[in-house]
């Protein structure tokens, strides 16, 4: 039973990065969603049939702790249909944290979990080259592009987060598939996140492309020079072929850093920080920042530290900064190149956390329960570590 689990465990995080291209509509609602359910399903029995359940860490009471918070703040809140709508969906986005640190065993686990989500990874940049060469694209001149029933900010994120797992996997990888799977998505998921034009997104891949760069390079000075060589050619592809309203759009981040609006963050903001100060202990109540702040009910908070202050309080951003500085603590607890993609992967999403609500993402959970998962096994098999990811 539990081998059927960490099957469908694995299914979960391959649809994770390209969920919201393939939604189904009330019930089921997307493929990640109806992938969760199933592992849920199949986990409970599981865990009755073995009659055993392992000692949850820290960073499982911390995303518990978290959680109970949000539930409590029903009793506060100013829109409970919202918060209840909230209490669901952040109990599916924060079970995986549970999930993986129950079913996954070893480093080899760890690493499949990785391969997946390298998979998806490239599921969601091919939707996105494939938006960019659909006739209705080039018939609008669109220069933002992306997969079908995404946001390009999203989209450009969940690809950032790729960059260090692909560049991890390449070392280990026996056989050709493998090392294709890892090599292939870091020019496939750049170009993928020129297209959609996101500024911020663009910055964090400066940063998972440098953590690339040392993973690549060391021990391995021959790579170094090969990517010197190889970009050149991909920066000439993308000047040929990418729309220039694309890379106009990308060439405004330095003018919206130094005097821009941040295309109307700031108004947000402004609005955001008006709302918790009229309840800075506890909150306004989970899902409430578009009607604590009075902004469009289209609008996001575009900041997640602001998203907990608004509708969770002080309260919710201490046991926030804690699940973060604990996954900071795993990462550091691991060794070599695990420790070089894990800690680059957490600094992308602390980046993108600056300027998008991702505290609400199956990704950002993903990846604590990774780092969790990675931190737990440098205690109990680092040989086995080691070995695996090859440092």
């Amino acid at each position: 039973m539990r081998k059927i689990v960490w099957a469908l465990l694995l299914l979960f995080a391959f649809t994770v990065p390209w969920e919201y291209s393939m939604d189904l509509g009330e019930p089921l609602g997307n493929v990640a969603r109806i992938a969760g359910l199933l592992l849920l399903l199949a986990a409970i029995p599981a865990i009755l049939q073995s009659g055993r359940l392992r000692a949850p860490g820290p960073a499982q009471w911390l995303v518990f702790a978290l959680y109970l918070w949000f539930c409590c703040s029903f009793f506060w809140t100013i829109d409970a249909i919202a918060t209840l709508e909230k209490m669901r969906g952040y109990f599916q986005e924060m079970m995986v944290v549970w999930l993986v640190w129950e079913f996954a065993e070893s480093p080899g686990d760890l690493r499949n979990l990785l391969r997946v989500t390298v998979a998806g990874s490239w599921v969601l940049a091919i939707l996105t080259l494939a938006n960019f060469a659909s006739p209705q694209a080039i018939a609008e001149g669109q220069i933002r592009f992306v997969a079908s029933g995404q946001d390009p900010n999203d989209v450009a994120r969940f690809l950032d987060l790729g960059f260090p797992m692909a560049a991890l996997l390449y070392d280990g990888e026996s056989g050709w598939p493998g090392r294709f799977l890892a090599a292939g998505y870091l020019p496939l998921g750049l170009v993928a996140v020129v297209l959609t034009a996101s500024r911020g997104g663009f910055l964090a891949a400066a940063v998972a492309l440098a953590g690339c760069a040392i993973l690549l390079a060391h021990g391995h000075s021959g790579r170094a020079l090969q990517a010197g060589f190889a970009l050149p050619a991909l920066a000439a592809c993308v000047w040929i072929w990418v729309p220039r309203e694309t890379l106009e759009r990308l060439a405004t981040i330095a003018g919206q850093l130094h005097g821009g609006d941040l295309n109307q963050r700031w108004n947000i903001w402004s609005a955001g920080w008006h709302a918790f100060v009229q309840a800075p202990l506890f909150g306004c109540g989970a899902g409430t920042f578009v009607v604590a702040a009075g902004t469009s009910p289209i609008d996001t908070a575009h900041n997640s530290a602001l998203a907990l202050l608004v509708e969770g309080g002080l309260c919710a951003l201490l046991i926030a900064v804690a699940i973060v500085a604990l996954a900071a603590w795993s990462a550091m607890r691991t060794r070599g190149t695990l420790r070089v993609a894990l800690a680059t992967a957490l600094l992308v999403w602390i980046i993108t956390s600056l300027v998008a609500t991702v505290n609400e993402s199956r990704t950002t959970w993903m990846l604590f329960a990774v780092i969790a998962l990675a931190g737990r096994l440098a205690l109990e098999d680092p040989e086995g570590l080691e070995s695996t990811f090859p440092a």
